[in-house]
């Protein structure tokens, strides 16, 4: 059971003393005569709660309170004073008072106040728990210590105080931007709300309202029966993460603005007006600026979207990063395979250092992945890693016998995982050398479009954290 500390700050001794017997058995507590004392003790002995006299010697309770929120905001501070001044009392509420008490005050009257303020302490320390617990369970691949990323991080985290401040995140293809998302909503007071993500280039244009903010039975061919709702109603009270929202139609382009502008929006075929709150975070691949000096994306909604702007670096921006990346993955696909890595060999981690990553963080995914199937050993060698163009390696599956594919271990391979594996290789190899271009990736590898993004929608879902 958490137990809490107390601070007593009162140039009374009796009044400390009678205090001190009230509370002394249920929390920590620390007793000062003067502010200065008390500001002392702060960063040794971080108090939850301050009961703190506004009549003290020396420096006075509205500065020492001032003093105590600008160096710890998250402690809770009840004044207590022998004037029932209103003004004096705005004063210290507007400095980030919890409650005031006037003198003389009734100890059962102080209690209930402590206890309150100690259980607003109580839950903000369990939701602070359950944002890192959720943070661990949901996020574990966004790792680096570069310079670079911790500082796109430390700036994520400022961001996503704010519960509904629209945000764009910009990067390659590849880089996170989904799992940047979730680190927003995450570290957001919306954690506790869902996150529903919807990938605008993966559906067809002409179903991509429908599918935003759903539709009412008999809106058009095919529609329920009983009608059906939007993502934007199934994010209320959370986040609406738009994954390429650069390839929205221009007829969705202005419902979605309407929506961030007002919170308000219609089912397709609907007449009753909608309301919802939910944060929007949006991503691209692509330049959006240049796309609206183009014409092709909407000004006004480009400006609502990118309300805070959020860049991921590419995975060649952060070589640092690559290893440890890489290392992650290896323990991920060893527990899933059930195999155990020790590391990755030193030639392994120079030549995924020295690689060009189109495919960033996903495609050094999906060769870890393959590696960690095919290897025979307890290292991630060079030929298990069977980077594209390597000296030595025939073919995408890194073996280097002459019909390009590894042999077949004395404990067998599972096939379907492996074909598995290739396919989704191949796609994000296709879609990055292509520039995000899902027709053209498509065209490379020789299936239809529409093909090309169900099969991609079902990948992405079965590998959430790519």
């Amino acid at each position: 059971m958490v137990r809490f500390r107390l601070y007593i700050v009162d140039d009374d001794e009796l009044f400390r003393g009678a205090l001190n017997s009230s509370f002394e058995n249920t929390y920590d507590v620390d007793l000062f005569a003067s502010a200065e004392a008390a500001l002392e003790a702060l960063s040794e002995r971080p108090p939850d709660l301050v009961l703190l006299d506004l009549g003290l010697p020396g420096m006075s309770g509205i500065d020492a309170l001032k003093i105590i929120k600008e160096r710890r905001p998250e402690t809770l501070v009840v004044v207590i004073t022998a004037y029932e001044d209103a003004d004096r009392i705005i004063s210290t509420m507007k400095s980030g008072a919890y409650d005031y008490i006037i003198k003389p005050l009734e100890l059962q009257t102080l209690e209930v106040t402590v206890q309150n303020a100690l259980e607003t302490v109580r839950l903000r320390k369990e939701i602070e728990g359950l944002q890192k617990q959720l943070l661990v369970e949901h996020l574990p691949a966004f790792i680096g210590t570069s310079d670079t990323i911790q500082d796109v991080m430390g700036f994520v985290s400022s961001v996503a105080k704010s519960p509904d401040t629209p945000v764009l995140i910009e990067g390659e293809t590849g880089t996170g931007k989904e799992i940047i998302a979730g680190a927003i909503h995450y570290r957001s007071p919306n954690f506790s709300g869902p996150i529903v993500s919807i990938n605008c280039a993966a559906i067809p244009r002409e179903l991509i309202e429908s599918e935003l903010f759903g539709y009412e039975k008999g809106a058009f061919t095919g529609a329920r029966a009983s009608g059906k709702s939007g993502m934007v109603e199934q994010a209320a009270g959370g986040t609406l993460f738009l994954d390429e929202v650069g390839d929205l139609s221009p007829d969705s382009q202005a419902k979605l603005l309407r929506f961030i502008e007002e919170g308000e929006f219609y089912r397709v075929g609907g007449t009753k007006k909608i309301t919802v709150r939910t944060r929007v975070v949006s991503a691209t691949n692509r330049d959006l600026q240049k796309e609206v000096d183009a014409g092709n994306f909407r000004r006004d909604l480009y400006y609502r979207l990118a309300v805070v702007k959020v860049r991921v670096p590419s995975l060649n921006e952060r070589p640092n990063d690559i290893v440890p990346i890489a290392l992650h993955f290896l323990h991920e696909f060893g527990r899933k395979f059930g195999k155990q890595f020790i590391g990755i060999s030193p030639e392994a981690q120079e030549a995924l250092t020295r690689f060009r990553w189109r495919g960033n963080v996903r495609e050094l995914r999906n060769l870890v992945e393959r590696g960690a199937l095919v290897s025979r050993g307890q290292q991630l060698t060079l030929g298990d890693v069977g980077l594209p163009g390597q000296d030595g390696v025939n073919g995408p599956m890194g073996g280097e016998i002459a019909s390009g594919f590894p042999p077949v271990p004395p404990g067998g391979i599972d096939l379907p995982e492996m074909i598995a594996a290739m396919e989704r290789h191949y796609y994000e190899e296709a879609l990055a050398r292509m520039e995000g271009n899902e027709t053209r990736a498509a065209s490379l590898l020789g299936i239809p479009p529409h093909t090309f993004r169900y099969q991609r929608r079902k990948m992405k879902q079965k590998a959430p954290g790519s």
